[in-house]
């Protein structure tokens, strides 16, 4: 009998009894033999056929996993630098066993493509038979399907080692996979390569994690006292509370264990210290500490103790833990990409914007940034220019508005000497020359003269300046970055801005939203407080009141008028922090808040907790309010008007809840009554 045949017959003899129990060593595959035959129906004396999905399938995988992929490809990057000589190839599935991702030897890419080593094989095991990924999809637990393991004789020169992969959330997002075309017959080759597999795994998981809860706090716990802060053995993220938002794979299997005390298996939702045996007082003086031989060791119910950490988020609102946040309490973790990623918080149209802008950053392309005045177009260009290959370059921004049209030309593309009367000596190199290499910003191109678009779009196509005064043009790369607040459309209808050009500049377009229309005005509070304070040599403090009157602001002005607020707040405050009397006075103007704010000057006695509104009870609309004005003002109550915490029952940020509460004339006490001492 040949080995084919004995393979067959020890499959159909595993599967003919019944499913094999966990525990022996071949349990785990022979399992997976008797679900092919019993549940999939397949026969292992078919020839096995590889099934690749098509590239629109495959493309739609990628982009549902986007940042994961990223996440995951430095991961095994690092892995291939140690497996590549060993002859192994690297897979990255999505959780339904389609390859999303290949790292391998350029010299095996026709035997491992022929093999399915490739992207778009399908290896789930309804299709494939016992194979490393579909098997560990199935068992959800790492493992290796070394050469006859597999179900179909067409595999039996493969070894594969499989680690699944799970999302923050605990659901499964895919398997990492380090296989090889051939290998030795014993099993036990497959031990390192299954180790690597797995420990890259959790990495992978572990990086992922980090930025999946970058907005919240993370504490590491680990039985070793020096590696917890780079190998915490479990992770916990929590929000200002102390409330647990998720939990890495290692913490979800042990907090299933604990039971919570309770009972109750649930971990999103749960206080940290039901956890532990200590107060959140703990947690933040662990926190704060700047000393890294200072690592408590914490104590939970279930008599374990471990070494903890504590990483601030990378994007916070300056939610209250006492009345009022300094924001120097705790310091910052610098994000992994700051140009792009300081520029927002947990705004999903910002969020897509720096995606874009990642994506095009590299791409010789111009674009065009759209938005109102003060959003931050200079800023945003500058911050694509640094995130792209060159940061290193000139970065030159020039507003086309604001030189005078006598002057514009020459100060753009320059001039030779003696060109003119009062010309310098030497010439000018022109600001276009300027940015050689780099990027060329032109802020307000709409306000551009129309002789100037037509030499400027000479630039643009022939890639060559002639400065004035000069018989031979001279050669310049660049990228352009144009903006505006007017729609270029409407200008080129109306004849004052030539249309070939609005098409050379606008490869791609950004429009970025008033600051009215964000969703993460506490984090750009925090960031811009922070810089202002640095710069005033001050402390970056701000009380509760004053922070609700910026949220509930509409902010004409954008982001450029916060700044200016939150500067001339801070310059006030002596350091005391800032109050509602250091706002300026469009702020805290009746007129700048919902109806029934009483004014800053007007401080009568603050009332209960728990009293009604005072737009409630002072003209009598209660009876006349909709619906979910009640439903709103009994969570107001119910969380004794911590906004946090009722944006975090409905889902929704504090901006959202504050935007509500004006729109139906709901007050907080601590706005219908200011305290007259501080």
């Amino acid at each position: 009998m040949n080995l084919s045949h004995q393979h067959v017959d020890a499959i159909r003899r595993i599967a003919s009894g019944t499913a094999p129990q966990a525990g022996t060593p071949d349990s785990l595959i022979h399992r997976s033999w008797h679900r092919c035959v019993n549940t999939h129906g397949l026969d292992p004396e078919q020839s096995f056929g590889l099934r690749v999905e098509s590239s629109t399938r495959l493309r739609e995988s990628r982009e549902r996993i986007e940042e994961y992929l990223q996440v995951a490809r430095g991961g095994m990057e690092q892995l291939f630098k140690r497996v590549s000589d060993l002859g192994y190839v690297l897979l990255l599935t999505d959780a339904d066993g389609v390859t999303v991702d290949y790292i391998g030897n350029d010299s095996w890419g026709k035997d491992a493509q022929r093999a399915g080593l490739y992207l778009g094989a399908n290896w789930k095991e309804e299709i494939a038979g016992t194979n490393g990924i579909g098997t560990c999809i199935f068992e959800q637990a790492a493992l290796t399907c070394h050469r006859d393991d597999h179900f179909y004789t067409g595999n039996v020169g493969l070894s594969c080692n499989t680690a699944p992969l799970f999302h923050p959330d605990g659901k499964l997002m895919g398997i990492l996979d380090v296989s090889a075309l051939a290998m030795p017959n014993a099993r036990e080759s497959q031990h390192l390569a299954l180790h690597l597999t797995t420990l890259y795994g959790q990495m992978i998981e572990d990086a992922n994690f980090v930025r999946h809860f970058r907005d919240h706090w993370i504490l590491r716990l680990a039985t070793s006292w020096a590696l917890v802060d780079v190998l915490g053995d479990m992770m916990l993220a929590f929000d200002s509370d102390g409330v647990l938002a998720g939990a890495s794979t290692g913490a979800r299997k042990w907090l299933r264990g604990l039971a919570l005390q309770t009972g109750d298996e649930a971990i999103e939702g749960r206080h940290l210290t039901d956890v532990f045996r200590c107060s959140m007082d703990d947690i933040w003086r662990l926190a704060r500490s700047s000393n890294v031989m200072d690592r408590a060791l914490l104590s939970a119910f279930d008599h374990q103790s471990y070494f903890g950490s504590v990483v601030a988020p990378r994007m916070r609102s300056l939610s209250s833990m006492q009345g009022h946040r300094d924001v120097t309490d705790v310091p910052a973790l610098a994000p992994a990409s700051p140009a792009l990623e300081r520029l927002a918080g947990d705004d999903k149209q910002m969020r897509a914007l720096q995606d874009q802008a990642r994506r095009l950053a590299n791409k010789r392309i111009n674009i065009l940034i759209q938005g109102e005045t003060g959003t931050g177009k200079e800023v945003f260009a500058k911050a694509l220019h640094e995130s792209s290959t060159r940061g290193d370059k000139p970065f030159v921004a020039v507003n086309c508005a604001s030189i005078p049209e006598s002057l514009i030309e020459s100060e753009l593309f320059g001039y030779t000497a003696g060109t003119f009367t009062g010309a310098r000596s030497r010439g000018m190199k022109g600001l276009i020359l300027q940015s050689h290499g780099g990027t060329l910003f032109l802020d307000e191109i709409g306000d551009m003269p129309l002789h100037l678009q037509t030499r400027l779009l000479r630039v643009l196509s022939e890639h060559e300046v002639l400065p004035l005064g000069a018989d031979r043009p001279i050669r310049v790369e660049l990228t352009v970055i144009a903006a505006s607040h007017r729609d270029l459309r409407q200008l080129i209808a109306a004849g004052s801005f030539r249309e070939d050009l609005y098409y050379r500049l606008c490869g791609a377009t950004l429009p970025l939203p008033a600051l009215r229309d964000r969703r993460d005005l506490g984090y750009l509070i925090d960031l811009i407080l922070r810089e202002e304070a640095e710069q005033l040599d001050t402390r970056a403090c701000i009380a509760d009141e004053a922070l609700e009157l910026l949220e509930r602001y509409e902010w004409p002005g954008n982001v450029r008028q916060l700044r200016n607020v939150l500067r001339f707040g801070l310059a006030l405050s002596d350091g005391e922090g800032i109050y509602p009397e250091h706002l300026p006075p469009e702020i805290t103007a009746p007129s700048a808040q919902p109806a029934g704010v009483a004014p800053t000057g007007s401080m009568p006695a603050l009332p209960a907790p728990h009293a009604r509104s005072a737009a409630a009870q002072g003209d009598g609309r209660a009876a006349s309010r909709p619906p979910e004005a009640e439903r709103l003002l009994a969570a107001l109550h119910k969380h004794r008007w911590n906004i946090t915490a009722v944006a975090a029952q409905a889902g929704q940020n504090r901006t959202t809840i504050y935007r509500q509460m004006k729109r139906f004339g709901i007050v907080s006490p601590t706005q219908a009554a200011l305290p007259a001492d501080r």
